[in-house]
């Protein structure tokens, strides 16, 4: 029998799903400060794809953002799509202790060309000062359209989502 959910526990859930709306509403809208504050100072973002991607702090996420907005398009910052927007659809938070928790949240890509690509992200997170923040992030892309913007090319093999 699991213990009975408290208030306490609601809240926290509920300040969860905020930070993962905050990721995806920074990251579609290239605000990159936003989105690398969405992460622990040593919070991980990596991908589970053969040649992905691993960044390995707050800092290092911020520089990544940044190169979508600096410099012309290239093969590891397209920006092909006139328009992305993710979606979160099932998650499922675990409450691992009073200031931890992990999730496991589906999501799909949209972009001018319809769904685009979707996966999952594999969570572990941190209450730090009061806000729950992404200690560590898994995104797994388990699916491309034929043409979406993102699919993995010989020159980049993965991408962030």
């Amino acid at each position: 029998m699991t213990a009975p959910t408290t208030l306490e526990d609601l809240l926290a859930r509920e300040a969860i799903r905020d930070t993962m709306a905050k990721y995806n509403h920074s990251g579609d809208s290239l605000r990159a400060e936003d989105f690398a504050a969405c992460f622990t100072e040593d919070g991980i973002l990596e991908s589970t794809q053969e040649h992905g991607f691993r960044y390995a702090s707050r800092a290092e996420i911020l520089a990544w953002q940044n190169s979508w907005r600096s410099g012309p398009p290239s093969a590891e910052t397209p920006r092909g799509a006139k328009f992305v927007r993710h979606n979160l659809t099932t998650s499922r938070i675990e409450l691992t202790g009073p200031d931890s928790a992990k999730a496991r949240t589906y999501w799909v890509v949209m972009t001018d060309v319809g769904p685009d690509h979707c996966g999952v992200y594999t969570d572990l997170f941190r209450k730090v000062d009061g806000e729950w923040l992404i200690a560590h992030r898994k995104v797994r892309t388990e699916w491309f359209t034929e043409n979406s913007h993102f699919r993995p090319t010989a020159e980049v093999a993965t991408r962030a989502t």
